[in-house]
């Protein structure tokens, strides 16, 4: 069976309709264009020179994309960033870190973290009791498992092939839910500077072993054990309150009527997980949210947490404090953090790809990569796909008759979106995501080397992009299984 290749993934959910340009940023070229051609209209050279000198520039910041961004949209965002750091907004410190009083059961957490709530639903079947994450700040509620998997890495094409459809067919359920409409994915691994590792051969290790076999597992340890990490594994399903609002005021109301509903889909999910090939699917409580988070920000509490076994309350899940961001670098507790997103490639991509982010190359570092999905619902599908068909041939006819050819992006691109129609009205989903990544360092480490050697691992298959004046969200979106990340209005579509 041949490998197939996923295409068409780094298409935008907004293009530009007028040279590439949006509605709005065409408006306001056209805006600081009048002041210089009515000059000019009039015959005023010098006041239309003088005039030129402001509005170029200007049009310039508006329409030249910078790293995916325009220079006016980084522009804004420096000063935002800087205006933080100048009133001390970017700085954080825990309450216990502080010696304040604080309440066990309180989360205390930094940035883009404390528009979230984290109660506890009520006992519920087999499912026990799940930590609900309550999204403020997007009115979304959800709940995270912690699955037992063995990965991707050792399977056939075919296998590969298998999951990949049954992927889809989860995808495809979740567009037709009325309650859960979103699925994030996240792998991270376990940072190991091999010390269990060698507690463990000293008490198993045999001194009457022939030399032979003695140099073989010494050859092993130097070419098998230095890449050889565990990882976690975490999904996160999240739903809007608009659909969760109406059956949870027929369950009860409140947050007990809300986790009635939200089990209601995540007991039908469990079996979709193990179909993907998860051995064991574990709903996590407050407890092991808080321990999931906690080892997010510091990698080295594993140990410690596993050796205790009491859990994590929530006013320790968070750092002890985070100092004043740079833009390009997130600290946090003595690790420093470097997150991306991860842009898909125009020749396509093959199921089980992204697992190169995740290749650890020196003891003590973490890897993490995080898949957000949102499946639409049919109609708003069937409406995304014929404005894309439209807009595509609309901009193709245009050049036509104006006497311009095609460039060969576009050809591509009306095309992509004509059998994207087809594809949805016979029946198939279209979902938006995003994807990101981070690398995880002891702070005294040099980050930026490490930064470099995961971006030279993936060089040639995907393009990171660097979420500078934005780490601190880049790591939540990457590294903490909390259901965010996928952004409002840009993403792509398959």
């Amino acid at each position: 069976m041949s490998t197939r290749l996923y295409t068409g993934l780094g298409q935008r959910e907004h293009d530009g309709w007028l040279l590439g340009l949006r509605p709005v940023q065409a408006v306001a070229c056209v805006l600081l264009a009048l002041p210089v051609i009515l000059p000019l209209a009039g015959g005023h050279l010098t006041e239309a020179l003088a005039t030129a000198l402001v509005s170029i520039p200007a049009i310039a910041l508006i329409v030249v994309p910078v790293r995916g961004r325009p220079a006016v949209r980084w522009l804004f965002d420096w000063v935002l960033f800087q205006v933080g750091i100048a009133f001390g907004w970017s700085r954080w410190q825990s309450r216990a870190a502080a010696g304040a009083t604080v309440d066990p059961a309180l989360p205390d957490l930094p940035g883009t973290l404390a528009r979230l709530r984290f109660p506890d639903g009520p006992p519920m079947r087999d499912l026990g009791r799940i930590c609900l994450i309550h999204d403020t700040g997007e009115a979304r509620w959800g709940a995270t498992a912690k699955l037992t998997h063995r990965g991707v890495g050792m399977l056939s094409d075919a296998q590969c092939q298998r999951l990949a459809n049954r992927l889809g067919n989860l995808l495809a359920t979740l567009a037709h839910r009325e309650v859960i409409d979103r699925m994030s994915l996240l792998v991270r691994t376990v940072p190991d500077t091999g010390a269990e590792y060698d507690a463990w051969r000293s008490v198993h290790e045999r001194v009457d072993a022939p030399a032979a076999a003695r140099r073989a597992e010494r050859e092993l340890d130097r070419t098998v054990g230095a890449v050889s990490v565990r990882h976690e594994v975490f999904v996160t399903f999240t739903g809007p309150e608009a659909a969760l609002r109406r059956p949870a005021a027929a369950a009860g109301g409140g947050i007990d009527g809300r986790a009635v509903v939200l089990y209601r889909a995540l007991d039908g999910l469990t079996e979709s997980l193990r179909v993907l090939g998860a051995q064991r699917v574990t709903w996590l409580s407050g407890a092991g949210l808080a321990e999931a988070i906690r080892t997010g920000f510091n990698p080295g509490s594993a140990g410690s947490l596993n050796a205790r076994r009491s859990g994590v309350t929530w006013a320790a899940a968070g750092p002890g404090q985070t100092p004043t961001p740079s833009a390009r670098v997130y600290r946090h507790d003595g690790f420093a953090t470097v997150s991306y997103a991860v842009l898909m490639p125009e020749s396509g991509t093959a199921f089980g790809s992204l697992g190169g982010l995740l290749a650890v190359r020196t003891a003590g570092e973490r890897r993490a990569l995080a898949v957000h999905y949102e499946a639409l619902p049919p109609r708003r599908a069937r409406s995304a796909v014929r404005a894309g068909r439209f807009r595509a041939g609309a901009v193709r006819d245009w050049k036509r008759s104006k006497g311009f050819s095609a460039a060969a992006s576009e050809s591509r691109a009306a095309a992509g979106a004509r059998a994207q129609e087809q594809a949805v009205a016979a029946g198939h989903g279209l979902v938006r995501f995003s994807a990101a990544t981070a690398i995880t360092v002891p702070g005294e480490w040099s980050v930026e080397d490490h930064a470099a050697r995961m971006e030279n691992d993936i060089a040639g298959r995907f393009e990171l992009l660097r979420l500078d004046l934005a780490q601190d969200a880049g790591f939540v979106a990457a590294v903490l299984p909390v259901g965010v990340g996928l952004p409002r209005l840009r993403g792509g579509l398959v």
